[in-house]
């Protein structure tokens, strides 16, 4: 027998690679902790993920139960996973923090694998044991972990993934959240210096109340503007385009207006109608809320109306100027501008010393051709403490008419020492109370419900003689919170129509603030083009809440394409559904008056995506002529589907009409 001697170097070499191959076959899955992620790149409705916190900066406790591991989130909030296809395991528990306890709080727990739905928990609430996720990975490239809002608004939706990790081989899982920041780009062609008229085709008032419509006109001044078939009652002033008067039997009519100028002349319809309805089409205005709050004054709103003109938004239908909170006296204050008696002998309310005249504001903003809306609650106090209308309900009607306002936001703030209960019969009491007392007096006043969507107020608000009201929580300008809103209205449209729209909260686009220190909106121009669309198809109020007098081009480019603002309007007062959706990608369709759909193309995953509109799921049949609403031109004709890549977080917004 003869032995073969390897070279000790040889032999030394083969034996590392046996070791290698078995080390490689023995391999254990690593771990990651879902707090050992980098948290800064986490997305959601209200404040920071820390490790092994909650959100509100607690210990991680559920149903009595507390974790040592684990991070606390808030709805709308979102953690995205690129698993490198090294995943093979994900567990978690998750649930409702304690510190919800009192509070009604509401989550719903979703897992996405590759944009799929693999997880999804009951409605969880406080009191409600953790309940765990255990799912296999293994080929999955992409995860999302998702705390949704369980429909009554986002308020101490605090929601917590503990005890949670990923077992992986090979490449770490990474997060991925940050989107590359895109400089601001503007979309929406140059107005003509042609006339055309914008703004709302249809307008509604009520028999014996004064009326006012401004005709919105673009294109080089002067123009003179002309009316046919005005009914009686009413006049045109010719230099600026703003009718007024009073008509006092119920009808309808069709007018023909006509502005004119060096270049030519522009003609639209615009329906009157004499009725018990306001507010055929949502508003659009501005309120003070979102950049003043408690420092608007006076001076503010004058320069509001003034920037509404001089920056020619009212030239595309932009019309209500609204004071938000602050206007009042304030019990038990030690600022000399805010102290003073809540009411005169004659039980009217007073206004603060940052106010000079109401009437006279009025009478100020009126002669600009817009409208002025001001604020107040059910309860004894506002939400920032100043005198409210609890038990004055007849008497602040009666003074809101006689100062000269055209809208009122009636916000739930204190009442809830006074309610019962949130019961539907007790949401609706003290609306109901105001909508008596605006009955009485002989003005045109809207109505704006404002107590962030308690009772399902979709249900029962028109009911109860409300234009519009508030479906969720206050926004802010975070794209988890825009988009955790916006994106949560459907089911909502079977509730809306003419003289009564869904209210998903003012526009945060522009300088906003919340006080005197004003900042750029956080939200990416991506998104706002995203706002700007998914407001307009959901045939919300749009009331902007920025400062106009420091608005930028980019801005003004979102406010005033006309396109844009038609889908809003349409007389035909849909409001739109979504009809598909996968993982992060959704089309939403909106009936026109016309026949054509208005279609939004949405991505909500962070890096860009091909979108894909079908006939099928829009109920569509033969070709149909694509326009892009946002560039204002044709794309083509397409047979059964349509689609467009779209960044993250952005929008493709499009109308889709037969071919001829």
């Amino acid at each position: 027998m003869t032995t073969i001697r390897l070279p000790r170097i040889s032999f030394i070499l083969m034996l590392a690679a046996l070791c290698s191959i078995s080390l490689v076959k023995a391999q254990k899955a690593d771990t990651l902790w879902l707090q050992k992620i980098d948290l800064s790149k986490v997305t959601q409705g209200w404040g920071t993920a820390q490790p092994n916190l909650s959100i509100g900066g607690n210990a991680l406790t559920i149903a009595g139960q507390t974790f040592k591991n684990g991070v606390g989130s808030h709805s709308e909030g979102l953690i995205n996973l690129d698993l490198k296809g090294t995943a093979q395991h994900f567990q978690a528990m998750v649930g409702l923090d304690d510190e919800a306890a009192g509070h009604k709080g509401s989550v719903v727990f979703s897992v996405l694998a590759d944009r799929k739905e693999v997880f999804r928990s009951p409605v969880m609430v406080s009191g409600t044991k953790a309940v765990k996720i255990d799912l296999n990975l293994k080929g999955v490239q992409k995860l999302a972990l998702v705390v949704e809002d369980a429909g009554d608004g986002t308020d101490w939706d605090h929601g917590d993934w503990v005890n949670a990790f990923i077992l992986y081989k090979g490449v770490k899982p990474q997060v991925v959240g940050v989107i590359p920041s895109v400089k601001p780009y503007i979309l929406t062609p140059l107005e003509s210096p042609k006339p055309k008229i914008n703004g709302a085709k249809v307008f509604g008032v009520r028999p014996g109340h004064p009326f006012m419509f401004t005709v919105a006109a673009t294109g080089t001044r002067p123009m003179t503007f002309t009316a046919e078939n005005l009914p009686q009652g009413l006049t045109l002033d010719s230099k600026t385009g703003i009718i007024t008067g009073v008509l006092n039997d119920k009808g309808e009519t069709v007018v023909t207006l006509k502005a004119k100028n060096s270049l030519g002349t522009a003609t639209r319809k615009l329906k009157i109608v004499v009725g018990d309805k306001i507010a055929l089409t949502p508003p659009l205005g501005w309120n003070s809320w979102n950049c003043f709050a408690n420092a608007v004054d006076q001076d503010k709103v004058k320069a509001a109306a003034d920037a509404m003109v001089k920056s020619g938004l009212i030239n595309h239908g932009w019309t209500y100027i609204n004071m938000d909170d602050c206007w009042e006296t304030k019990p038990g204050s030690t600022d000399p501008k805010l102290m003073g008696e809540p009411r005169d002998a004659n039980g009217m309310i007073n206004i603060n010393k940052k106010f000079t005249d109401m009437k006279v504001l009025t009478d100020y903003i009126h002669s600009k051709g817009l409208k002025a809306g001001l604020y107040s609650s059910p309860g004894p106090l506002t939400c920032a403490g100043f005198t409210a209308s609890y038990q004055f309900e007849d008497k602040d009607a009666q003074q809101w008419a006689k100062w000269g306002f055209d809208y009122i936001k009636y916000d739930w703030c204190s009442y809830g020492t006074i309610s019962k209960g949130e019961t539907v019969a007790e949401c609706k009491k003290p609306y109901i109370v105001l909508r008596n007392a605006l009955d009485k007096v002989d003005r045109d006043i809207l109505f704006s419900l404002c107590q962030y969507g308690m009772g399902n107020v979709w249900e029962w608000g028109e009911e109860i003689g409300g234009n519009c009201w508030r479906t969720t929580g206050d926004i802010t300008d975070s794209w988890s919170s825009m988009s955790g809103i916006g994106f949560k209205q459907n089911g909502h449209e079977k509730y809306a129509g003419p003289g009564h729209w869904n209210d998903p909260d003012m526009l945060v686009v522009g300088l906003v603030g919340w006080g005197p220190q004003l900042h750029p909106s956080r939200l990416t121009p991506d998104e706002q083009y995203t706002h700007i669309s998914l407001w307009s198809l959901l045939a919300s109020p749009l009331l902007i809440g920025c400062d106009m007098t420091q608005m930028d081009a980019f801005t003004k480019n979102l406010l005033t394409n006309d396109e844009v603002i038609d889908i809003n309007q349409d007389p035909l007062g849909k409001q739109a559904s979504l009809v598909s959706k996968d993982g992060g990608l959704e089309v939403w369709a909106k009936d026109l008056e016309d026949g054509s759909k208005a279609v939004g193309l949405f991505n909500r995953n962070t890096t860009k995506e091909t979108v894909k509109a079908t006939w099928n799921a829009l109920g569509l049949a033969g070709k149909q002529v694509a326009h892009d609403v946002w560039r204002q031109k044709d794309q083509g004709t397409f047979a059964d589907s349509f689609s467009a890549v779209v960044p993250a977080h952005g929008v493709k917004l499009i109308t889709l009409r037969k071919a001829k």
